[in-house]
């Protein structure tokens, strides 16, 4: 969604890097651009106005005048001001002390409230809880059939007292919703239930009838969340609608939904600094599981092109299996050769995490090679798995027995080109070798001294090509005494290190002069006199 935002910010900070000094006028280009960049992501004008106001001062300030590197302080400047704008902190659900939780959503329709009460309440099922959806939107046609289509994906279950409107009943709709809420707070009580989320119903725009219903609706269920549910594609218009609804309802935090959408996404941008409310969660897909809690300094981040690590780590200690991890572990310490089972493994264990593509649009610098990645076809892990699901135990462990027979036979049992099944044995080979370097402790080439790089041959090498001893003075009574003081040290077993030993000799005189230090330094080191 911020896909254009990034890249005109990106852009943008190119042209102040290697400056070792930022003029006023540099700095007002700069704002210029971030202002325009804003406004064509349909950022809210009064929003755009105090961003680049604020970015403005503080870099004309000490802050960047005085830093070593003004171009990289700039962008701090401007990350730390959209973490503000976004939110500031990461805010999480308020619980109740006593009795189960109550949510209430509300939103216009067609901004995804349903489908988002069924992903909010997996999420909580996920974190321990017990959630139950309770459906109050009895106005639009089978929206309560949906509820409970979604509830059943989720593995939560729905309240339903009323089956709501139908198609040939638009204009009588079943039951109070008032009565439906404060019914099912009282059911999840009796059920234990620690969590209750009430989906509302939604309107085509700011229905004052509608808003009544959900004003009363609060004050029958006094809920702890009034989550407001905003279609992050709305643009310029979202402000409006959020205005409306705080003043509506008095919600206490935003949804946004569809933020995977192509759209210019200012309305993310734009809801929590003009309402002074938190952005809470993000409803980043279509599946139930596309969804996550908002962290203002993460998104700040990834709108820079400055990535999303944490997120991703979370995704993996979140799916990645513990026992398998554990196994790859102890054959990469046993230094035991990495087979085409451990890489399918491997595989399966990277596709639990959700799509190769939205991963790899967390990594820093994702958006240089955007292009390639909406070109990546998810399928191309498919076809390798059916490769090496082709092959025979042997040959995944012995991949060298693989000739060309068996190569065509593994194409033809894949569905593939014997050309793909080179190209994946040839990128194994690799990855084995880079692997059993790893395994041995290896560091980079060239490292000396780094453990593995034969075994410790850096410092075999260094005593090699070490100075040799100078020979004794030719002074036969100064020589006859070097001689006696070296016999009397090794018969009494002398283990003081000679002067100069923490320069690494550890035999012999050391000799100062051998080094390449200043005149008259040696006598400083207490060497020859």
């Amino acid at each position: 969604m911020f896909n254009s935002l990034s890249d005109r910010l990106t852009a943008t900070f190119k042209n102040l890097r290697g400056k070792g000094r930022l003029t006023e006028a540099d700095v007002d280009a700069t704002v210029r651009e971030i202002r325009r960049a804003l406004l064509d992501a349909d950022v809210a004008v009064p929003v755009v106005r105090e961003f680049t106001g604020r970015v403005r001062e503080r870099a004309l300030g000490a802050e960047v005048s005085g830093a070593l590197n003004p171009s990289q302080q700039i962008v701090k400047i401007v990350n730390e001001e959209l973490v503000e704008i976004l939110g500031g902190e990461t805010r999480r659900i308020r619980l109740a002390k006593t009795g189960p939780t109550i949510i209430m959503l509300a939103g216009l329709q067609g901004a995804g409230k349903t489908t988002l009460a069924g992903k909010l309440s997996k999420w909580l099922k996920a974190q321990g809880h017990s959630p139950m959806l309770v459906a109050c939107d009895l106005q639009r046609p089978n929206a309560v059939t949906q509820l409970q289509v979604v509830g059943q994906r989720a593995g939560v279950p729905v309240f339903a007292p009323h089956p709501g409107a139908t198609s040939t009943e638009l204009d009588h709709p079943a039951g109070d919703p008032v009565a439906v809420a404060r019914a099912g707070v009282e059911e999840a009580k009796r059920t234990l239930h620690d969590v209750v989320i009430v989906d509302t119903a939604g309107r085509l725009g700011v229905d004052a009838d509608m808003m009544e219903q959900a004003r009363q609706i609060r004050r029958a269920i006094v809920p702890n969340e009034v989550l407001f549910v905003i279609d992050s594609m709305i643009g310029q218009d979202a402000v409006n609608t959020a205005m409306a609804f705080d003043e509506g309802v008095n919600f206490t935090g935003i949804v946004l939904s569809k933020l995977d959408g192509d759209a210019r996404g200012g309305a993310a941008l734009s809801v929590a600094s003009v309402t002074g409310k938190p952005v809470m969660f993000a409803s980043t897909g279509e599946g139930l599981d596309d969804f996550e809690l908002f962290h203002p300094d993460r998104m700040a981040s990834r709108i820079l092109d400055m990535g999303d690590v944490l997120t991703l780590i979370e995704q993996a200690e979140k799916s990645w299996d513990k026992d398998e991890a554990a196994r790859m572990a102890k054959k990469f310490a046993d230094q035991e050769d990495f087979t085409l089972d451990d890489f399918l493994a491997q595989m399966q264990q990277i596709r639990n995490m959700g799509s190769m593509k939205k991963m790899l649009m967390m990594m820093p610098g994702a958006q240089n090679i955007r292009q390639q990645l909406e070109q990546f076809d998810e399928r191309e892990i498919d076809r390798v798995e059916a490769i090496v699901r082709s092959m025979t135990p042997h040959e995944r462990v012995a991949p060298k027995i693989i000739n060309g027979s068996r190569r065509a036979r593994i194409a033809r049992g894949s569905g593939v080109h014997v050309s793909e099944v080179n190209g994946l044995l040839e990128r194994f080979a690799q990855a084995q070798k880079m692997m059993k370097k790893m395994a041995a402790g290896g560091g980079m080439p060239g490292m000396p001294g780094m453990p593995g790089m034969g075994g410790g041959g850096g410092a075999r090498k260094g005593a090699k090509s070490a100075p040799k001893k100078k020979a004794r003075s030719g002074n036969p009574a100064k020589a006859a005494q070097e001689l006696r003081d070296a016999e009397a040290r090794r018969a009494a077993g002398a283990k003081a290190l000679p002067t100069g030993a923490s320069f690494g000799q550890q035999g012999g005189d050391f000799d100062p002069s051998q080094l390449n230090l200043p005149k008259g330094f040696d006598k400083f080191l207490g060497g020859s006199k």
